[in-house]
């Protein structure tokens, strides 16, 4: 998943454009909340005529994308109001907010909210994806239904990984961080990410994610290391910096066998070392090498 495209499907169904004065004509796909830059409808205004629409009783999942000047405003007024409606909402389980490219706000630009108040009010809840960290409140947190976690962005804060590390998430299953550019905000080490790995059991992960990353070297050479290793299914490292040192790690892992797929897509890995990745018993997701810049690697997707 790239900013490039909107979503093609999310939990399970594929996923349909609303639009404020809309008809709801389908109720086999998830809908995507959309507005258009300065819209006059508000986004209560778009969520309230949507539910109307809809049997919010049976309604589980929900995809937000593009809101007016999302680069200046975030999606709080809508959170608010789905807290509010939440006694409306027994069965959503699924929520995705951001889903918008680049044309229609940098990922960097993207402001986020405070989803404290919906993550206590919805324990239904099993999936949360989210896209951009600007002014993302994500407290320290438990919840004993959410099974992915997702946030996407070009630069991840470490205090939210510092929350994440006190959260309490029996349920997880997928975890999947973009780690970005310490030119649009991303100020960790790796000791930030083995502190967060040692505390969310990572044993239980089936899908472990640290992706678009400045220090996928250092990542892949502690994963490597770890014998949980062996129990996760999917190991994605991709739209990072790798490069030689951390594929060797990979390569020399004793516990990289029990590992089924293996992401670097978007890689700085030499052709030898390639040749011995595709070696190994396990899916390899692989392209083309990037070319570094007078000895520099960049992200996928930072700005």
């Amino acid at each position: 998943m790239t900013v490039g495209s909107y979503l093609d499907t999310f939990f399970g169904k594929p996923v349909h454009n609303y639009s404020y004065g809309d008809r709801v004509s389908r109720h086999d796909v998830v809908y995507r909340l959309c507005q258009e830059y300065e819209a006059e409808e508000t986004q209560v205004q778009l969520l309230d005529e949507f539910l109307g629409q809809v049997t919010p009783a049976t309604l589980q999942a929900l995809v937000v994308g593009s809101w007016s000047e999302a680069y200046e405003t975030g999606p709080q007024k809508l959170l608010d109001r789905l807290v509010e409606r939440h006694q409306e909402l027994p069965e959503f389980k699924a929520l995705f907010v951001g889903d918008m490219t680049s044309e229609d706000c940098e990922i960097s630009w993207i402001h986020q909210g405070d989803y404290e108040d919906l993550l206590q009010k919805f324990r239904t809840l099993e999936v949360l994806r989210l896209r951009g960290s600007e002014n993302l409140e994500l407290p320290a947190f438990e919840h004993h239904g959410l099974r992915e976690l997702a946030i996407e962005c070009g630069g991840l804060p470490t205090a939210l990984v510092r929350n994440l590390q006190r959260s309490i998430l029996p349920a997880l299953r997928h975890l999947e961080l973009w780690l970005g550019d310490d030119n649009y905000g991303f100020d960790g080490k790796l000791d930030d990410y083995a502190q967060l790995l040692e505390k969310i059991r990572p044993e239980r992960l089936r899908y472990l994610g640290l992706r678009n990353a400045q220090i996928s070297d250092e990542l892949a050479i502690h994963i490597a290391r770890q014998p949980w290793l062996s129990s996760l299914h999917t190991l994605d490292l991709s739209m990072g910096t790798i490069g030689d040192k951390g594929a060797r790690a990979l390569i020399d892992s004793p516990y990289i066998a029990g590992l089924k797929v293996l992401d670097l897509q978007h890689h700085y890995i030499s052709d030898e070392l390639v040749a011995a990745l595709r070696k190994l018993p396990l899916q390899l997701r692989i392209d083309k090498a990037q070319e570094e810049d007078d000895g520099d690697r960049y992200v996928e997707v930072a700005e």
